[in-house]
């Protein structure tokens, strides 16, 4: 594959979106969560981006929402989550969530997000530079794998003297 094309999402984008995602996870829960951050305080309209093949057809989507991790005194410390990432079927392993991911985390450091967490393949992510996130005393609001539950700093020490549960926004459901 060619170079990628990234830009942030436009509203003609959203049926495409919407259709890469569902193609993506062959059911519409990511879709639907989707259209209910972009609806929520915790869009960040500047991290909802897509990705064009050469050709000029939207072959992937990524978002990154606000999230908080909560620690022990109550006190909520801003974070972000990448969730979810899609690439339609055609085009995965052609290096579009690569840049996808590789872009959003760059323009996520240059708006001042300092940490960003994903739920996500352990062989996948760590590329990217994330840890598991029991390595920085952030746990997960629901029971689940170690290995899945991961955090980068996007600037260094950026999660530093941060501990404590990760809390979604309203539209997860968590």
């Amino acid at each position: 594959m060619g170079h990628v094309m990234i830009r942030q999402e436009v509203m003609n984008d959203f049926k495409a979106i919407k259709d890469v995602n569902d193609l993506a996870f062959k059911k519409e829960d990511e879709s639907i969560l989707i259209e209910k951050i972009r609806e929520s305080e915790a869009y960040i309209p500047e991290l909802s981006l897509v990705g064009f093949t050469d050709r000029g057809f939207l072959a992937g989507h990524i978002l990154f929402s606000k999230i908080h991790i909560e620690n022990d005194a109550g006190e909520m410390i801003p974070s972000i989550a990448l969730a979810p990432v899609a690439v339609h079927p055609e085009y995965q392993g052609e290096g579009i969530g690569t840049s996808l991911i590789q872009e959003g985390i760059a323009r996520a450091r240059n708006l001042g997000y300092t940490s960003v967490i994903v739920l996500g393949h352990p062989t996948y992510y760590p590329r990217f530079g994330f840890k598991r996130a029991s390595e920085f005393s952030i746990k997960a609001p629901f029971d689940i794998g170690d290995e899945f539950f991961m955090a980068m700093e996007l600037e260094k020490s950026g999660l530093k003297g941060i501990t404590g549960t990760v809390r979604y926004s309203e539209p997860f459901g968590i």
